[in-house]
């Protein structure tokens, strides 16, 4: 069963509690000297140490100081701060319809100058076409049994497709062969998504690799990811979505995506292989 965002959030907060513990017991300290040190009563270190009590920014600064852990204390405090937003259910996000989330999303993209997205399922949103997006968005709101607001939320995706023209942004796009060959809507539909592919690989804002699907793999394929600059990654699985904004996992995500860049095709090579796949829909 998969975890509720609520229980997903206190598992993040015993893993902040957790990190902290174990700085303190790293630099010998009991919890008595440990709130000493720090100007507090043990109680509050109690507190803190079993998941009770969130540490706040100034708390976990002056836990590292003590702990002669400085450099630790940039990394905890991204995490801590994302604890309530890390794990969110899309039904929950979804509960009155789809048309918010991709304005929320939206939002992201006009603050975003360089995004990298890996998918291993389906086009990304900003490069599908409404066809496509309405057949993939109903599909989903059947799904999940969440309002049918297909007509507004696709919109509101399709929407986004304007930062490719417009604001000197970068798309860095990789695709699995796999998702040219899932069929959403018509054959007449995939034809045309596949078709906007070829039309916008040549815009300069536009990086399209395809990883092939006979390729020798070095990395094994992924959930999709957008990561959006090196601040925020957005991780996406079926029944909710996943913010990542600690510096350590942005990292992992930002190597992941180099390793799955190097097993990738581009310019005539990706075409070829978006040609193969328009011509196997009949």
């Amino acid at each position: 069963m998969p975890a509720s965002p609520s229980s997903s959030a206190q598992a993040a907060r015993k893993a902040v509690a957790a990190r902290l513990r174990d700085l303190m017991m790293d630099a010998g300290l009991e919890g008595q000297e440990l709130a000493a040190r720090c100007g507090w009563s043990t109680a509050k270190t109690s507190r803190i140490i079993n998941a009770k009590t969130p540490p706040s920014d100034t708390d976990i600064r002056a836990w590292c100081m003590a702990c002669e852990a400085d450099d630790q204390a940039a990394d905890l405090i991204a995490t801590a701060r994302a604890v309530e937003s890390m794990y969110v259910e899309w039904r929950k996000l979804q509960r009155n319809g789809m048309r918010k989330v991709q304005e929320d999303i939206y939002t992201w993209y006009e603050n975003t100058r360089v995004c990298r997205t890996y998918v291993s399922n389906v086009v990304p949103g900003f490069l599908q076409t409404p066809a496509y997006a309405t057949a993939l968005m109903r599909n989903i709101t059947e799904f999940q049994g969440t309002p049918d607001d297909v007509t507004e939320a696709v919109a509101a995706r399709v929407a986004r497709s304007r930062f490719l023209y417009e604001g000197n942004r970068r798309f860095v796009v990789l695709m699995e062969e796999a998702v040219l060959h899932h069929r959403l809507g018509s054959v007449e539909t995939m034809h045309a998504q596949l078709r906007h592919l070829m039309t916008v690989m040549p815009l300069a804002s536009v990086s399209l690799g395809i990883i092939p699907a006979g390729v020798e793999r070095t990395l094994w394929p992924l959930e999709a990811f957008y990561l959006h600059d090196a601040r925020h990654a957005l991780v996406e699985t079926l029944t909710a979505e996943i913010n990542v904004v600690q510096p350590r996992e942005l990292g992992d995500y930002a190597r992941a995506f180099s390793e799955l860049a190097k097993m990738a095709v581009y310019g005539d090579k990706a075409r070829g292989l978006i040609t193969s796949a328009v011509e196997a829909f009949r």
